[in-house]
């Protein structure tokens, strides 16, 4: 299981002006490729962002935007943020520009150059004395003891994603069989399985569940006191501090 931490940022200029109208039709076509809505937000605003920031007045159009300027960009990325999230902000404008070229006809200011270079990095996870740790802090009858205790079950038996994780419906959960559809980029399904231990404590949270003033709800993981449904961030702070309450304070990767 993947520790988690926290990841902050400044607010994005988004003000894309007079490039915003190529933003709107690169969106509507990614949109009538099938991507996924998350998907047309990054690659939108990682654009509008460029436009808002990254160009220096003066610019007329996109036909103006040079490989100097998605050079000072990156730049500028990667004195803030870190290389693969430069990397990723570098795509999004790579496919915008292969997209522009070719639906206007203008020359592509990304040709010839590379991505930034992402370093090979270990990703930290929980020891597992760390998670007997963790189940031993959500031990308990309470509702959100029983469903914490099993998001950690989940987690650990099958290294979904945290979005994977709080996207679960309870309608996607077979306790018979011990498997759980979950849906992934792009709305593509897949089964991952989970062991007895892991069912139990799914078994026990989904008694719990049936109790809840929102067990109409379709989302599986309920908020305790008749709170909202845990999203992904939710999930992430309940972990986080889980961890504390155990003393565990190995929370390095991000919510994802």
């Amino acid at each position: 299981m993947t520790a988690p931490r926290a990841c902050s940022r400044q607010p994005k200029q988004l003000d894309a002006g007079i490039f915003q109208a190529e933003i709107n039709s690169f969106a509507l076509r990614l949109a009538a490729e099938g991507k996924a809505a998350k998907t047309i937000r990054t690659y939108t605003e990682a654009v509008q962002w460029f436009a808002a920031a990254g160009l220096q007045a003066g610019r007329g159009g996109w036909e103006q935007v040079t490989s100097g300027d998605i050079q000072q960009w990156m730049a500028w990325l990667l004195g803030r943020y870190s290389a693969a999230y430069a990397s990723n902000q570098y795509r999004a404008l790579q496919q915008f520009f292969k997209w522009l070229a070719v639906e206007d006809e203008l020359p592509d200011p990304m040709a010839g150059l590379a991505p930034p270079r992402v370093p090979a990095k270990l990703v930290p996870v929980f020891t597992a004395e760390e998670l007997a740790q963790l189940e031993q802090v959500c031990a308990g009858r309470s509702f959100a003891q029983r469903r914490d205790t099993a998001i950690i079950a989940v987690f650990t038996a099958t290294g979904i994603r945290l979005s994977e994780l709080a996207g679960l419906r309870s309608m996607d959960v077979d306790l018979w069989q011990r498997e759980i559809t979950v849906r992934g980029k792009g709305g593509k399904d897949r089964i991952v399985r989970i062991g007895r231990q892991g069912a139990r404590s799914l078994d026990r949270y989904l008694r719990a569940r049936s109790r809840h003033a929102h067990a109409w709800r379709s989302q599986l993981w309920l908020g305790a006191s008749n709170r909202e449904p845990l999203t992904a961030a939710g999930i992430y702070q309940m972990i986080a501090r889980r961890g504390r309450q155990a003393g565990v304070d190995a929370f390095c990767a991000p919510p994802r």
